[in-house]
């Protein structure tokens, strides 16, 4: 009888011993003090996660106390993941996107809000839009999210400039300046930071589920507008060159580059037509890069900075109605219009020359 007593009150112990580590609370560990976007940013991400919905954000320096964190971004000197220690101001770190995950381009070093979406990006993202983890737009947004919000947060945080030189004015408006201006000021006489800390988590959060949902419900729409574009353009014209757009106004440029290599389109397109909202068509060139004003053709130079009849006259093309001094946009009252505008121009390029 006692041996049996002493088995049921040792597996109760065991109980009460599990049912204290199933209710202790989990404890996400950062640097007390001044604080900056990156690790705000690696926090509010972590949070977004089941097991750190509810989790204590402990802030401090002491070796003793992070050891006790389940995880810790932004401090204590090292990084690894098998730990969950996300740091990157130690002399030996100069991890990039690139490096830690070949296929992706990003050179970018590394701060902690960058290494916490790298291991957990995919899965904040679907638990921000309640996709599932193997749908490949899930994939495209993760991208589309570090290159456009989280990659100008590393960038900032390790002091890499935008571009080479001096730049010619400042920008002050930034997510990382505007958190920064919510730690205390030098000379205040309350320097406790942690409420200036929970607001500019409030802060990123709400900046980063505002740009998500713009990427989830207009941006990530466009992809399948353009890619049917691409995929019946012989349909518009035999080149192939010109792709007609079936809902106007829509972001097509980067979705129609990175489609094209995609589908291994061997001719590049040249021109987009769509509608304004007017009612009126556009014809639109495909600049030669996402970052430049030079096109791949653009509308014939004659035909710029003339307008209405004037241009019909001009271009023996009826219903148009401007064509940019820049050449790289115009307009026509139908489709049938810009269409031909389309061909024309393309008739004048030059063509490429075949090596035997």
């Amino acid at each position: 009888m006692n041996a049996i007593r002493w088995t049921v009150k040792r597996a109760l112990s065991h109980v009460s011993i599990n049912k204290d580590h199933l209710m202790k609370k989990m404890r996400i560990g950062t640097h007390n003090g001044t604080f900056h976007c990156d690790e705000v940013l690696a926090c509010f991400f972590l949070r977004q996660l089941p097991e750190y919905k509810d989790a204590e954000i402990v802030r401090s320096r002491d070796s003793s106390v992070l050891a006790d964190c389940d995880v810790v971004v932004d401090v204590g000197g090292e990084f690894d993941p098998s730990h969950q220690r996300y740091d990157h101001h130690q002399r030996s770190f100069a991890e990039n996107f690139h490096s830690l995950c070949p296929e992706k381009p990003w050179v970018t070093k590394l701060s902690s809000a960058g290494l916490v979406y790298l291991h957990f990006g995919r899965r904040v993202l679907a638990a921000l839009t309640q996709m599932k983890e193997d749908d490949t737009r899930l994939e495209v947004l993760f991208d589309k999210m570090y290159e456009s919000f989280v990659e100008e947060v590393d960038a900032v945080d390790n002091g890499i400039c935008q571009c080479d030189g001096e730049a010619r004015y400042s920008i002050s408006t930034t997510l990382s300046a505007r958190v920064g201006h919510l730690n205390p000021h030098w000379n205040s006489k309350e320097q406790d930071t942690e409420k200036g800390f929970h607001k500019a988590l409030a802060l990123v959060g709400s900046e980063f589920q505002d740009r998500l949902d713009y990427y989830r419900s207009a941006w990530l729409p466009a992809r399948e507008v353009v890619q049917q574009a691409v995929q019946t353009r012989h349909q518009v014209d035999p080149s192939g060159e010109i792709v007609l757009l079936t809902q106007g106004g829509c972001p097509w440029k980067e979705h129609l580059f990175s489609l094209e290599k995609e589908m291994k389109v061997d001719v590049p397109v040249k021109f987009v037509l769509y509608t304004d909202q007017n009612g009126h068509w556009r014809i639109q060139c495909v600049p030669a890069g996402l970052n430049t004003f030079q096109n791949r053709l653009s509308i014939l130079e004659e035909w710029r900075g003339v307008r209405d009849e004037a241009l019909s006259d001009l271009s023996g093309i009826p219903g148009c109605i401007f064509v940019h001094a820049a050449g790289f946009i115009g307009g026509n009252k139908t489709k049938e219009g810009v269409l031909e505008m389309a061909k024309r121009t393309l008739q004048t390029a030059p063509k490429p020359v075949h090596n035997n």
